[in-house]
Formats: C-alpha cells, sequence, structure tokens
C-alpha cells in the first residue's frame, strides 16, 4: 500500500535517516518504537507528507488516502462541533470520481490478471466507504464517535473554540475516524483521553478496515493493538514481527546473538592477525600470510552499538511526617454557576500510593492545586498534616521555567546538596544527556521543559508528592525509571494519570471522579477499580433490563373543585385521557422497549467479538481475525442505527407527552 524507499532525513548536520526502507500493507497494525528524538514522529510527517524528505520516496497508489493526527497544535474556532465533525463526509464527490474511474479499469482486466483481487477489494472498500457516507447514516455515525470520545449530546451545538485543546485533539480524532483513510497516522494519541475513552478508541482501531501506523509510550495500547514493530535508534531501523513486548524481549536476543558473533569474530580476527605477523617475513608462508591480510581487510566488521545508560534513581530520603498527611472535611469547589464537586470528605495517610483517576473536566487536576494551597476550596477545609512537605508537578509548572537559565542551572537552584551532586544523571534518566545540559530553557520544545519541570520537583527534599500527567513526555526507559523510584519511595505519592501500565503497579488506592459528583474510593489498583467499572456497568445493564417499564403519570387532569363540574364528568375526562395517551403512546414505548432490546443485544455481540480479536488464537489467524473484523464493524454499524432509532423514538415520546400536557 506504501513504500519508503531509500529514505533520507537530516537537520542541518544531524541524519535521521539514512536509506531507510519498508513497506505498509492493507490492514496492518505498526508501531513506531524508540527513544524521543529517534526520529518517530518527523517520519510519520515525511508519510503523510508535511516534510519532504532529503532524500528516496515514498509511494502510495493513487487515491490512497493518508490521516495524520499530530500530538497537538489542533484549534478550530467559529463552527460547531456537529458541523466540523461533519466535514469528514465532504469527500464523498471525489469517492464517487474514484468507484467510476476503479470500476472502468476493473472491467478491462482479465481475471488471471494479478491486478484483478487486490483491484476487486480496493472497490469492495470504496464502496462500503460510499454506503456509509448515506445522509441517512451519517448522523448516527457521528454521534456514535463523538460519545465514544466523550462528548455529551448539549456539546453538539457549542463552537470549537469552547473546548480546551486536549478536547481539539479528540475533535480531530472524531474526524479522522469517521474519514477511515485508508492508512492511519497517529501519533501519541492516547495523551488526552482518559480510561474509558482510551477503551472505546482500542476497540474502534482493533475494527478499522485501513492500516495503522501507531506511535504511542501507551504500552498497553501498543501491546493490545499492534502486530509489527519498527524500532529506530541511531539513524537505523529494525523490524520485529510483534507487539511492543515482543519488541523488547526480541531486541535483548538479537543483542545477545550480535555480541557472540562479535566475541566470534575478534577472537577470528585476533588469530588472523597473530598469524599474518609471525609468517608474513617468512618465504614459505608469505604468500599465505598476504592472503590472510586481503581476508582480513574484506571482511565485514560487526559493529556493537553501545547500550544505553539505564540508571536507577532514588529519591533524597524525606523528612518523616506525621500519620495523617491531607485531611479534607465538607470540602468543594466551584467556578461560578459551575460545580466542580460538591462537599466530600477524604483523608491520606502516609505512605499512601493513591490514583487519582476520572474523564477530563472533573476536577481531578482542581483536587490537586487545593491541597497544595493553589487554589482555596469554595467551602469547607483541606490541611496538610504535621511535618508534611509536599512537592507538585502539573504540566503549566514548565511555563513558569526562567527561559535564560540552562536546564542544569534549572535543576541545581532548587535541589539538595545530596541530589544537586547527581543532577546530571538524574537529567541523563530523563533525555537530557551530554550537552542537552546545558541548553538554555528558553530554546526547549514544551514536551522537554515539561521533563525539566519533572526533574526539578524530584530533587526537592519533600515527604508527599502529587504527580499530574508525569508520564506525557516520557518514554518507555524514562517510565520505568520514574516507576521504579515511586515504587521505592517511602513517602505519600498522589498520581493523575491515564498511563494504565505506569499506574497500575504503584497505586494502592484509586479514587474516582465524575463531574459534579463526590468521588467514589475503590480500594485496591487500577486493574482493580477497572474491574469494579465493568461490574457496575453489567449490573445496570441487567437492572434496566429486568425493571419494568413505567408508564408516564397521567398529566393535565383538572381538580373537581375548579372544573365545575361532577365527578363523574371528572373521572369521564380523565379516562378519555388514558385511552388517548394509550392510544399515541403505547406503540411508541413498544419500539422503545423494542430498540432498547436491540441495542443491549448489538453490545452484546461487540463483546463476544472484542473478546474474540483479543484471543491468541485469533490473533495468531489473520483469516480469523478478518473474520471476526468483518463481523464486529456490521455489529458496529447496527449498534449505530439502533442507536440513532432509540433517540428518534424518545424524542417522539417527548413531544407527544408535550402535546398532551399543553392540550
Amino acid at each position: 500500500m506504501i513504500a519508503v524507499q531509500n529514505l533520507r532525513v537530516e537537520f542541518g548536520p544531524r541524519v535521521l535517516f539514512d536509506d531507510l526502507s519498508f513497506a505498509v500493507q492493507s490492514k496492518e497494525r505498526i508501531s513506531f518504537a524508540g527513544h524521543n528524538g529517534a526520529g518517530k514522529s518527523t517520519l510519520m510527517k515525511c508519510i503523510a507528507g508535511i516534510i519532504q524528505q532529503n532524500g528516496g520516496e515514498i509511494v502510495k497508489p493513487k487515491g490512497c488516502e493518508v490521516g495524520y493526527l499530530p500530538q497537538e497544535g489542533i484549534h478550530i474556532k467559529g463552527i460547531s462541533l456537529f458541523e466540523e465533525t461533519m466535514k469528514a463526509f465532504s469527500g464523498v464527490k471525489e469517492l464517487q470520481r474514484l468507484i467510476e474511474e476503479k470500476s472502468e479499469e476493473f472491467e478491462s482486466l482479465d481475471p488471471q490478471d494479478d491486478r484483478y483481487m487486490p483491484l476487486l477489494e480496493e472497490l469492495g472498500d470504496l464502496e462500503f466507504k460510499l454506503e456509509e457516507s448515506d445522509p441517512a447514516r451519517i448522523k448516527p455515525q457521528v454521534e456514535s464517535v463523538l460519545k465514544g470520545l466523550g462528548f455529551k449530546g448539549d456539546d453538539m451545538d457549542r463552537d470549537c473554540a469552547e473546548f480546551s485543546g486536549g478536547w481539539q485533539m479528540r475533535i480531530a480524532m472524531a474526524k479522522l475516524f469517521l474519514q477511515k483513510p485508508a492508512v492511519l497516522l497517529l501519533d501519541e494519541p492516547t495523551n488526552h483521553l482518559d480510561f474509558e475513552t482510551q477503551i472505546w478508541m482500542e476497540n474502534y482501531l482493533r475494527a478499522y478496515p485501513g492500516a495503522i501506523i501507531l506511535i504511542s509510550h501507551d504500552r498497553a495500547l501498543l501491546d493490545t493493538l499492534t502486530t509489527r514493530t519498527i524500532a529506530f535508534a541511531k539513524g537505523r531501523a529494525e523490524e520485529y514481527a510483534g507487539n511492543y513486548s515482543f519488541y523488547e524481549t526480541e531486541s535483548a536476543h538479537r543483542k545477545e546473538i550480535l555480541k557472540k558473533q562479535y566475541a566470534s569474530q575478534q577472537k577470528e580476527i585476533a588469530k588472523t592477525k597473530e598469524f599474518i605477523n609471525r609468517f608474513r617475513a617468512k618465504a614459505s608462508k608469505a604468500s599465505q600470510a598476504q592472503s590472510r591480510l586481503k581476508q582480513l581487510e574484506k571482511m565485514e566488521l560487526i559493529e556493537i552499538e553501545d547500550d544505553d545508560v539505564y540508571m536507577d534513581f532514588r529519591f533524597p530520603d524525606p523528612p518523616a511526617s506525621m500519620h495523617s498527611v491531607v485531611k479534607v472535611e465538607g470540602a468543594s469547589k466551584s467556578f461560578g454557576d459551575k460545580v466542580i464537586f460538591p462537599p466530600f470528605d477524604l483523608e491520606f495517610t502516609k505512605g499512601e500510593k493513591i490514583a487519582i483517576v476520572g474523564p477530563n473536566g472533573a476536577g481531578k487536576s482542581t483536587f490537586c492545586k487545593l491541597i497544595t494551597d493553589e487554589l482555596d476550596p469554595s467551602s469547607g477545609t483541606i490541611e496538610l498534616g504535621g511535618k508534611v512537605l509536599p512537592s507538585f508537578f502539573s504540566q503549566n509548572h514548565a511555563d513558569e521555567l526562567d527561559p535564560d537559565k540552562t536546564v542544569l542551572e534549572t535543576v541545581e537552584e532548587v535541589a539538595t546538596r545530596e541530589a544537586s551532586a547527581s543532577s546530571r544523571n538524574i537529567l541523563g534518566c530523563f533525555l537530557f544527556r551530554g550537552d542537552d545540559v546545558f541548553k538554555k530553557i528558553g530554546i526547549l520544545s514544551g514536551g522537554e521543559r515539561s521533563r525539566v519541570a519533572l526533574v526539578r520537583m524530584l530533587v526537592k527534599p519533600a515527604n508527599f508528592l502529587i504527580l499530574d500527567e508525569p508520564t506525557n513526555h516520557l518514554d518507555m526507559q524514562s517510565q520505568a525509571v520514574l516507576r521504579n523510584a515511586l515504587a521505592n519511595y517511602p513517602g505519600t505519592i498522589v498520581i493523575v494519570s491515564h498511563n494504565r501500565d505506569f499506574l497500575d503497579p504503584l497505586a494502592e488506592r484509586t479514587i474516582e471522579f465524575q463531574p459534579a459528583q463526590k468521588p467514589t474510593i475503590y480500594h485496591g489498583n487500577l486493574s482493580y477499580y477497572l474491574s469494579k467499572k465493568d461490574e457496575q456497568k453489567t449490573a445496570a445493564k441487567a437492572a434496566a433490563k429486568a425493571s419494568p417499564k413505567k408508564a408516564p403519570a397521567p398529566s393535565g387532569v383538572a381538580d373537581s373543585s375548579k372544573a365545575g363540574g361532577s365527578r363523574k364528568e371528572q373521572r369521564k375526562r380523565e379516562a378519555e385521557q388514558r385511552r388517548i395517551r394509550k392510544d399515541k403512546l403505547a406503540p411508541l414505548e413498544k419500539e422503545l422497549t423494542t430498540a432498547e432490546e436491540q441495542i443491549a443485544e448489538h453490545e452484546g455481540v461487540q463483546a463476544t467479538l472484542t473478546d474474540l480479536m483479543n484471543s491468541p488464537e485469533t490473533i495468531a489467524d489473520g483469516k480469523k481475525m478478518q473474520e471476526a473484523t468483518i463481523a464486529y464493524n456490521s455489529a458496529s454499524e447496527k449498534l449505530e442505527q439502533a442507536v440513532s432509532n432509540w433517540s428518534d423514538i424518545s424524542e417522539k415520546i417527548e413531544q407527544v407527552n408535550a402535546e398532551l400536557e399543553s392540550a
């Protein structure tokens, strides 16, 4: 589908890639792996046509659409959410033109021609996309995707400018998912997503009909979705036929083999040199020595690259705090009329490791600012315990750094004497190596400044750490260093994060925030929390299915004392109203019940197919995976239609009720 051939990309004297070649096949799931700065995002931009390579070419078939989601930088305004998302279907005319063009080409081919079957499959995909672009089906598709990405019904008419940067990224993601380009390029798609949205996105991408190339530091997503990994390091690329965990294991195995081959070759070289030096002056052996010398010159030398230095970082020993670290009593927070959370009580104790989770906008970051005294509660009290020394990391702390200071100066000015001596090593753990520590803050990228702010927090003496999304700009190695350090930290930790692989081994208690609600406490780690949420959803569905549908209470009944008529006439009027209500509402309520049953049925089919696609047997069998994917797509379409139908019926019922009440 796409062929990268002999690609060369350079920035000034630095060569990112040279002679890079690989191919992307239809419906593949590929991840780009490697440290930050290895060139993954740059390569993705080259494939998307945003950056022009310095050499080589990227070959794409005519009509092959490539959709690209950047890490950040989306700013949309002056248009409603629904109208902006509908732009995903603006290419219908181009789709029709392509189908006509491909159909003419197909009709001229012999069935024995090698191009016959691929073109037939391509035509089928194009016609499927055109069918999905039917106006009658577009609205439920748009609503389904926006709902999956966390938008509410009353968001549809809001101007896009009202949404934050993270939500604007979701709008761009929704448009890409609805456009369904042949190749989908996603650069860190989970950065702005909460857990529920991440899970929805994973399920959506599993069933995606095109190829996907993914850059992510979310191991759970990479292991779940990808089946091929291309790893970049020091200008070279290596391919691995598996997900990220397979890549890690296989990469280590390859390095061990290469080291053995290198050692064996070095022994051979030493013996050859010894022979040459020993016999080159001896007439009877001179020709052999010369022959060995030529062999040595022609030998392709095995090179061993220096392994990246993996440094363990340990926090400075924190001073002891009292048992009660934070006590929240009747605290609430509102901004004007908007309630973030109502009054609630909560206590953190010495040595706890607590995860804070919930959808974006639920008040997680606000809560962190309350317990660090950056904000005041609207009611109640929040008190730190005796001898508690908090240290807070948030993404916006990066914007407060002095642009004229170097990275090293910025860290050393807050470090203890003990930590100051190892500041360069700690910075190395977070990707500032060599002369990078002498760069001015003002020339760093947003992600680099965020990492400096994180290191500043880590070297301060503190016994209470509050971390708000600490892994957003960290690669896998840096995440592992931080996670290991936090696991061994004797103080109290509160972590706001959506990174499942990072959070799960650390958290002992999980606190969920929901908009305008009291936080809910789960006495376990993230896996425990997610399992409990699944149980709650299952129980709620079962209760909804089991509970009988109650007819709406009669309304508009006249009071006998005011009606001026007899009791008999009143009962007659009430009976007439019940008859009218029954005649108009009963059929609609029956249709609503049927629609709800259909939704439950299609959701059940989706869940079964998701389990099937996750099974090792299906993952290992391409044909089974394809069949399961087709079935999942079909179930998704039926679910979208059922949800749309349910919505239409609900509106009719509301309209009938309004008419009866006003009668």
